[in-house]
């Protein structure tokens, strides 16, 4: 569904505060998408309508799944997923702590405990089924797991350890959209996939997500959940289709809108384009990092195709990670951390202490960096970026975290 024609425009770097040599990531976008939106504008409908719709039949036929629903964003995404497989007071879900919050959040808003699960290691920084099987109890309801930086989990093996022990399977597809393991797309392994369309995804219109299932039911439990447990939508008011509705749930507002769907579409037909770019600047990182006893970078060889979303490498013990980012700052290069453990933050540390052992994800979370990266990405700047952390590497040689 790629777009070879398309030119890409990255946007500016943020210069609110510095001026971003090599920002951490960058829009692309053409003159569709101003045309997609201008158009949604001048019809007179913004909000839920026949442009998500449309979005909805395409959005599931590239996954090859039959059912997609459009949603206000990867939170409501989640939230909605573990609402619609009933979680339950008490009930816990097996989830990495090596991910962002939204995923914890979700479950107990939903009524559950996650119940935090370590990655595997240094160089699959993703759950696998031995530390799921750590962390099984009488009480696990389910798995959340997630595709982390875009590279895609052992779904095969996690499916069938789920389905040994009668649990469902969350996805966490923020990361993956277009990745795949054993050609089987991500998101559409387990009972219900979950996807994010923030503004620095593969796949964005700023806010905005997705929830699949190939199940009818839980399809239409998703559907009814999105927009307050209705069983007709305005749209289909405005039409005429019928004129007033029943509440048969107590659901949410949770619906996506015209403008940002019609954004969607278009960035959809060039997805494989840009994980295609995204995949050749992970090379050129690879190449012109190379091996080096100051950090290692993660993936190497990784089997599945991956939406390739984070580049991140792990320093070594005793490099200063925050010097580091201080001096690739100086150069106008910035980084990020993806992500701090969920089960350090001060709320899940007092409320929920891990039961198991999480020592590869608490290095990881001491020690990763993530660098820049986006389809707009020049060779030269990797090249900067590159030759910049070495130097910085040799700076920082501390014990300070």
């Amino acid at each position: 569904m790629s777009s070879p024609n398309r030119s890409f425009v990255p946007e500016p770097p943020n210069s609110s505060s510095v001026e971003w040599r090599v920002p951490l990531s960058a829009l692309s976008f053409s003159e569709e998408e101003v045309h997609a939106v201008t158009q949604v504008v001048r019809s007179g409908w913004w909000t839920y309508g026949p442009v998500t719709r449309q979005l909805e039949e395409e959005f599931a036929r590239y996954l090859g799944i039959e059912h997609a629903v459009a949603v206000a964003n990867g939170t409501a995404a989640l939230h909605l997923a573990h609402l619609a497989l009933s979680l339950s007071a008490g009930d816990e879900v097996l989830t990495p702590s090596l991910s962002f919050v939204a995923a914890a959040n979700t479950i107990l808003h939903a009524g559950g405990i996650p119940r935090f699960v370590d990655v595997a290691s240094y160089q699959t920084p993703l759950v696998s089924v031995q530390n799921l099987e750590k962390a099984l109890s009488s009480k696990t309801r389910g798995i959340c797991v997630m595709h982390y930086g875009g590279y895609p989990c052992e779904m095969d093996a996690i499916v069938e350890f789920a389905r040994t022990h009668g649990l469902w399977v969350i996805e966490d597809a923020a990361h993956a959209p277009g990745a795949s393991w054993k050609g089987v797309p991500c998101g559409t392994w387990g009972d219900i996939g979950c996807f994010s369309f923030f503004g620095n995804k593969n796949l964005t219109c700023g806010e905005g997500g997705f929830v699949v299932t190939r199940r009818a039911d839980l399809a239409e439990r998703l559907r009814l959940l999105r927009s307050h447990g209705m069983d007709s939508l305005t749209w289909d008011r405005y039409r005429g289709h019928q004129f007033s509705y029943d509440v048969t749930a107590a659901g949410f507002n949770y619906r996506l809108d015209d403008i940002r769907a019609s954004l969607l579409r278009i960035q959809l037909r060039s997805l494989e384009k840009v994980n295609q770019l995204r995949g050749e600047r992970v090379a050129w990182y690879r190449e012109l990092m190379g091996e080096d006893p100051r950090w290692c970078m993660p993936f190497q060889d990784h089997p599945g195709v991956a939406a390739h979303h984070l580049h991140v490498v792990v320093l070594s013990e005793g490099i200063s990670r925050s010097h580091v980012m201080s001096l690739l700052k100086a150069r106008g290069i910035q980084t990020s951390i993806h992500y701090p453990p969920v089960h350090l933050f001060k709320f899940y540390r007092n409320h929920f202490p891990p039961p198991t052992d999480l020592s590869v994800t608490e290095d990881l979370g001491r020690r990763l960096v993530t660098l820049p990266l986006y389809p707009g990405l020049t060779r030269k700047q990797v090249e900067l970026v590159s030759e910049s952390l070495r130097w910085a590497a040799d700076l920082a040689g501390t014990n300070v975290a």
